[in-house]
């Protein structure tokens, strides 16, 4: 959960409030998983990203799965007693983006965690039913809340393009860069290579798939690009933008192919300078994410059958009573995922 005004960064306080009551269309929920997300922290921390602000006291979490508990009136598809993962994006009308399939772009889509949309951090949580998605037996929570970071890397690989034979320069080793190696590397990637800080989520990398890695230290945008053009043995096709930092940008821009995309995936400063006329000759297509749409079946099947393993992910995990360890712990970088536990009698993945 999130701190009012003025308390911003300081605490992360618990709050009772009554059990909701799902309306015709809606599912009650018993929450189990829930994991922490980089816009988590900014909002606890700053209180914003963007021009999404917050203004009063909000309820963080939007990489969720839970059980089924009660139902509406309407719901035919959900039973008490199903493990559901939640896509916390939904449309709240049938604008034009939804008629044609891309609702995510919807200007007035709820979407949890989002200001001024309380997320699912809690106990007991109601969300519309044609947003919940049973899991199969065999994927546990924990993947069932990780598909909400795996639909970054799912939505983002296909704007891309990425195919059988695909060369992929992924920027930034986080959460997010290492769903997109996973699924790059699914979707037919030949080669994939890495860059990060930190040697530690390179090793994780490594771990997940990806053929090569960078640790940047004080390289130039090109000399990034040169490094990842010698060891794919070419310049790639594709390049995954994760970081949003303005060097990473221009290096995404240097070393990618001519005429190939560079995705755009890492939300920095709202202006940065970049490499736009070297871009613009050598035809390189500059695509933009946000956030993913039509994703959870997908993920779901891959999940259910084995094609994706995102289990190594997850490094830490907190009882909700120790949310606020949780939060310092994903804000000092720690680890990859971490996970909270919103059931007391159930903390099993």
């Amino acid at each position: 959960m999130s701190p009012g005004e003025g308390e911003r960064g300081a605490s992360i306080p618990r709050e009772n409030r009554p059990i909701p009551e799902p309306g015709p269309n809606e599912v009650l929920l018993r929450m189990h998983s829930v994991g922490i997300c980089g816009s988590d922290v900014h909002y606890w921390q700053h209180g914003r990203i963007g021009d999404f602000v917050v203004k009063n006291p909000m309820v963080l979490g939007h990489e969720a799965s839970g059980t089924v508990i009660k139902v509406g009136s309407g719901v035919t598809h959900l039973k008490p007693g199903d493990r559901v993962a939640i896509e916390p994006g939904v449309p709240r009308e049938m604008d034009e983006f939804c008629k044609t399939g891309r609702y995510n772009l919807s200007p007035t889509i709820f979407f949890c965690a989002t200001p001024p949309d309380d997320g699912n951090l809690c106990r007991y949580y109601k969300h519309n039913a044609s947003y919940c998605y049973k899991l199969p037996d065999n994927v546990t929570f924990e993947e069932g809340a990780l598909i909400e970071p795996l639909s970054v890397g799912i939505h983002t690989c296909k704007r891309a393009g990425v195919t059988l034979g695909s060369k992929v320069f992924v920027s930034g080793s986080g959460p997010i860069g290492l769903v997109n190696v996973l699924v790059a590397k699914m979707m037919g990637a030949a080669a994939v290579v890495i860059t990060d800080l930190s040697a530690s989520r390179l090793e994780k990398a490594k771990e997940v798939g990806a053929d090569f890695t960078i640790q940047v230290t004080t390289e130039t945008p090109q000399e990034v690009a040169s490094k990842v053009e010698a060891l794919l043995g070419c310049m790639p096709e594709i390049t995954v933008e994760c970081t949003g930092v303005q060097a990473c940008i221009q290096a995404g821009i240097y070393a990618t192919r001519s005429g190939g995309t560079l995705v755009l995936v890492g939300l920095g400063p709202g202006m940065v300078t970049v490499p736009m006329v070297n871009a613009a000759v050598r035809e390189v297509d500059i695509r933009g994410i946000f956030r993913y749409c039509n994703t959870w079946p997908v993920a779901i099947a891959l999940l259910a059958s084995k094609q994706i393993n995102v289990k190594p992910l997850v490094t830490h995990r907190f009882p909700l009573e120790k949310a606020l360890e949780a939060f310092e712990t994903t804000r000092r970088g720690e680890g990859i995922k971490v996970m909270l536990k919103c059931d007391p009698t159930d903390h099993n993945p």
